[in-house]
């Protein structure tokens, strides 16, 4: 019998060793077998930063994650220069579809190497690392099932089983090789587990100050994420001041907005994974697909200019956004021509956007307080009022370009806007459409009697 896909295609033959943002990737001469190497606290560490070499795959967040969250909105399209992102951006996704099978493998292999380094057991060395570093893994495991949720997750989706979730895999290599999906409250529980786990494990004095692993802070910050997105008001909250109140972070101020994006761990990084300009996705990184003539595929539309006033330091003002050509362009977010800027998964904004989310729905006044903190360090305007429009029109303005968009709309039951008919291929799709999920690859459902096809989609092609 045929293993899921789960499992065959993200088996670790070996451990991954790194020293550095420019080592992250083994070498043969460095594998090992996975069930005889595990022996220390440097071992452990090893296998982490090859779970965070992992998450920087094009795959993933190096680049496909992210563009999946802007190419179905109302943020960006793809023109086609290269042919990628086409059945993407017009969410007419196959069983086949490279998008759909990477995506699932690549977040899978993820959560393989958390498992090894959460189920080691016997390791030499100091305890309290030895637990922070299992602490990470675990909170590496709540998000990536967590992406992997939004991805192919039923909870968007009105004619199906909207109950069906993602297997929320625990073991590497088990004995369950054929796993069903879990529902999508199992897995948002397991999620919560996880990082709650995580917390109870690390220590505040053991946080990499370099913000390019996950710490303490950025365990809160996945919580909020998660909270915000299941409309959970009170634990956002709570997410929320723990960082808040950590007094670790600050809102970038405009002088200074657009050159974080060429700076590794400034005040407002939470989590950021690292890339160098020897250890980066090269031409299938961010950089690439945002501009150029090469492949250049992620072109802006004109409705995201149009929100921004001629001063905010996010539009035209400060070259964040930009012409080649006519062709209007994301300029100002990864620009550096090395591929060597780091990707923020977790920014302080985003904290202090949720917290006026939360409190907004918790009928706290002082809402509008915190939602006008990042417009007041962007030179726009302020918003007189606070309602769910204005919201998602601020995060809309401040996460650009960083895959939040589309979640935004999902989470908040809103259709996809069509500004530009002609460059959205899309178009349009009402909230409820089976194409806010993606299909689940033909490769896993061929090789998983267990697995179930997403409402809409074929089980054979």
């Amino acid at each position: 019998m045929r293993k899921a896909i789960i499992f065959s295609i993200i088996a670790l033959t070996g451990i991954l060793f790194s020293c550095s943002k420019d080592s992250l990737d083994p070498t043969l001469a460095q594998s090992k077998a996975v069930e005889t190497s595990i022996r220390t606290v440097e071992d452990l560490q090893g296998l982490l930063y090859g779970a965070y070499n992992r998450m920087t795959s094009y795959a993933y967040y190096g680049r496909d994650y992210i563009i999946h969250g802007e190419v179905r909105s109302d943020n960006t399209f793809s023109n086609g220069n290269s042919g990628r992102f086409v059945t993407v951006a017009a969410m007419n996704l196959g069983n086949n579809d490279a998008y759909v099978t990477d995506a699932w493998t690549q977040i899978y292999s993820v959560i393989a190497s958390a498992n090894i380094i959460i189920n080691a057991q016997n390791i030499e060395g100091d305890e309290a690392k030895i637990n922070h570093i299992k602490g990470q893994a675990y909170a590496i495991r709540a998000l990536a099932h967590f992406d992997l949720l939004k991805l192919f997750g039923q909870q968007h989706v009105v004619g199906g089983d909207a109950t069906l979730g993602v297997p929320y895999i625990k073991e590497y290599k088990g004995e369950d090789l054929l796993p069903r999906r879990n529902s999508v409250s199992e897995v948002k529980q397991f999620i919560y587990d996880d990082l709650g786990t995580a917390l109870s494990l690390m220590s505040v004095s053991l946080n990499d100050p370099s913000a390019q692993s996950i710490t303490t802070h950025a365990v809160y910050a996945i919580m909020a994420r998660v909270a915000v997105y299941f409309g959970e008001w009170n634990t956002a909250k709570t997410a929320c001041e723990a960082v808040i109140s950590a007094n670790k972070f600050q809102i970038i101020p405009a002088a200074s907005f657009k050159s974080i994006w060429n700076t590794d761990s400034p005040a407002n990084s939470i989590f950021e994974l690292a890339f160098s300009s020897t250890d980066n996705a090269n031409i299938n990184g961010l950089q690439y697909i945002y501009r150029g003539t090469s492949y250049g595929d992620i072109q802006v539309l004109d409705d995201l200019l149009n929100q921004y006033e001629e001063t905010d330091v996010r539009g035209l003002a400060s070259g964040m956004l930009g012409y080649e050509g006519i062709k209007l362009r994301n300029m100002g977010k990864y620009p550096s021509i090395d591929y060597s800027d780091d990707v923020f998964l977790f920014r302080y904004e985003e904290i202090v956007l949720n917290y006026a989310e939360a409190l907004f729905e918790l009928g706290d006044p002082t809402a509008i307080d915190w939602l006008n903190k990042v417009p007041a360090e962007r030179n726009a305007s302020p918003y007189a009022a606070i309602n769910k429009d204005n919201i998602l029109l601020e995060r809309r303005k401040e996460f650009a370009f960083e895959g939040f968009r589309f979640w935004d709309l999902a989470r908040t039951g809103r259709d996809i806007p069509l500004v530009s008919p002609f460059q959205q291929t899309h178009g349009g799709p009402q909230y409820g459409s089976y194409k806010y999920a993606f299909p689940i690859p033909k490769v896993e459902l061929d090789a998983n009697s267990n697995m179930v096809q997403n409402f809409g989609y074929s089980t054979t092609k």
